[in-house]
């Protein structure tokens, strides 16, 4: 197959349909791209024992740009349900809700440590006086907001099981991308607000799952005169003065997508060949497309692409006969007794009468690294593995009926003390080759959450317009983008 187009985006995830969708109804000729058998990427949904289930806990905040709200509610229209957040953390032997409230942690904290959390929350302004100006690290600034006792007891083993490293070896911006409150103040303002309305609990979620959200975008994007072909690998990019060459292969999930049909039909049929492009949206990593492109990459940019580090997860989904496991949407395990960061219960996050009643999908989060020995573990090793951390944390007895196990590479990007000196690199080389912008979670290297991903790909269509890429544009947009602040 040899043939041309205005835009190739590789990746079928919220910002790249974003983008194809707002691309293809400027009049454009784009070609969607993705390796996998379905759309969505870490935000698709897929069928364990007759449910639907998402890679982990998802929701949309409602708290996003009207402009994406409306789309949002254009597309699924009545499936996109207002849901209120159900969650409770584990705090030493006790569970109390989170969103926490203040009496609730009250009762959870031993006499002396809440104490301790007491006196920090209101010592906050004279801790903040006496540390540095601008904190280096996670732990520097989570300690000056929300004062060692809680850094010690939920934040700092969190960040360990999260992201692999030590409060002192992240850098600070992870901890202003990811917390959601920058003090201890803020945060009991926040839960005093969310204890007397239920609104600052709500969000959105679609009743078929997750993964609903992607495949309306794809739907629409399709619809507008976009082409998805999924089970597709880019092998190359070859960048040349006027365009882009993009080498197409088979991925190894090229036969499932071909059976499912779909949005690409034919196109899964046809063998191999190159697709020339005016200009490529990619939302892979980065060190990634630096091996996929040339002219290759300078020494700098590869050296710098090696020392961007992704965090892994291992998602086990536990069948459970009986009904629903719990009420509970999540539950959050900070301490290091167990691996397991996160339970969720996907039926628990919507209404949909197509769920069966006899049943329910449990599904265990375990953040690792690809090679280490979660990543490596037998389905009987990880069936031990959660059945011990239900056991010691107090949760009902799960009723298994079997296990399926899901390993993701790239999930949370890792902040690592000197990151930002790499990706200066990577991104200093993206713009020189002036043809191919990178966006979403994996492009920009950010823990952003979907309705962001979703501006990110609004954006890079509109800096496009109708061909001619606007730089001017696209840098004011990524200036608001360093402003997102995503949640849990």
């Amino acid at each position: 197959m040899n043939s041309s187009t205005d835009l190739v985006v590789l990746g079928a995830g919220p910002a790249g349909l974003a983008a194809a969708w707002r691309a293809a109804r400027r009049g454009l000729s784009v070609v969607v791209l993705d390796r996998a058998e379905a759309v969505g990427g870490m935000a698709a949904s897929f069928d364990v024992a007759g449910v639907r289930v998402d890679y982990g806990s998802h929701r949309l905040n409602p708290d996003m740009p009207a402009y994406v709200l409306a789309d949002l509610r254009y597309l699924l229209g009545g499936d996109l349900q207002t849901r209120y957040r159900d969650g409770r953390l584990l705090v030493g032997e006790r569970w109390i809700t989170y969103p926490f409230k203040p009496r609730e942690l009250a009762r959870a904290l031993p006499a002396v440590p809440m104490a301790r959390a007491a006196f920090d929350a209101i010592s906050t302004p004279w801790r903040r006086s006496k540390a540095p100006e601008n904190p280096d690290t996670y732990a520097e600034l989570m300690r000056a907001g929300f004062g060692p006792t809680l850094y010690e007891q939920v934040y700092a083993p969190y960040a360990r099981k999260l992201w692999g490293l030590t409060g002192d070896q992240i850098d600070a911006d992870q901890a202003r991308r990811k917390a959601g409150a920058p003090t201890a103040l803020a945060a009991l303002v926040r839960s005093v607000r969310s204890a007397m309305s239920s609104e600052s609990l709500a969000y959105l979620y679609p009743r078929r799952g997750f993964g609903q959200l992607c495949e309306t975008l794809a739907d629409a994007a399709v619809t507008a005169g976009a082409r998805l072909r999924l089970g597709a690998m880019v092998e190359r990019l070859d960048v040349g003065e006027s365009d882009i060459a993009v080498r197409l292969g088979r991925s190894e999930h090229h036969a499932a997508a071909a059976e499912r049909g779909g949005w690409s039909g034919l196109d899964h049929w046809e063998s191999s060949g190159w697709l020339r492009a005016r200009h490529v949206f990619s939302t892979l990593p980065l060190p990634l497309l630096a091996r996929m492109t040339s002219p290759g990459a300078p020494y700098e940019a590869v050296e710098a692409s090696g020392n961007l580090r992704f965090r892994a997860i291992v998602l086990v989904y536990a069948v459970h006969r009986g009904g629903r496991w719990t009420k509970h949407d999540v539950h959050y395990l900070p301490a290091s007794d167990t691996p397991v960061s996160r339970i969720s219960e996907p039926a628990n996050h919507r209404i949909n009468p197509e769920d069966p009643e006899d049943r329910s999908v449990v599904c265990f989060e375990l953040p690792c690294d690809i090679g280490d020995e979660i990543w490596n573990a037998s389905d009987d090793g990880l069936s031990d593995v959660i059945a011990d951390t239900v056991r010691r944390t107090g949760l009902p007895p799960l009723n298994v009926e079997w296990l399926q196990v899901k390993r993701l590479r790239n999930v949370y990007p890792v902040f690592q003390r000197g990151y930002k000196e790499h990706l200066a690199v990577l991104e200093e080389w993206v713009e020189g080759l002036g043809s191919i912008t990178t966006f979403g979670r994996h492009g920009l290297f950010t823990p952003d959450n979907t309705h962001h991903a979703m501006v990110m790909g609004y954006e890079a269509a509109d800096a496009l317009g109708s061909g001619q890429f606007d730089r001017s544009h696209w840098s004011a947009a990524r200036d608001r983008f360093a402003q997102h602040s995503t949640e849990t």
